[in-house]
C-alpha cells in the first residue's frame, strides 16, 4: 500500500477508506492503484511512500537462531 499525508485544514471523512476520518497532517495508507487519485490533489494530499516502494517503517526484529 502507498502512503499519503493529508494537508487540509480540518478533518475529513474518506469514503474510499471505509469512511475513516483523517486529520490534518495525518499519514494514511491508500491502495496502490488509487495513489495518483490522491496526490493529484496537491492542496489536499502529499506523497509519502509511492506504490511498490520498500517501506521505511521499522518492524520488530526477528529472533536469531543460535548456532552450535
Amino acid at each position: 500500500m502507498a502512503r499519503v499525508r493529508y494537508l487540509g485544514p480540518e478533518p475529513v471523512t474518506v469514503p474510499e477508506l471505509n469512511n475513516r476520518e483523517v486529520h490534518p497532517d495525518e499519514v494514511v495508507e491508500v491502495p496502490d492503484d488509487r495513489f495518483d487519485g490522491y496526490v493529484c490533489q496537491t492542496t489536499n494530499w502529499e506523497p509519502i511512500e509511492e506504490p511498490g516502494a520498500k517501506s521505511t517503517r521499522k518492524t520488530a526484529a526477528k529472533p536469531q537462531k543460535e548456532e552450535g
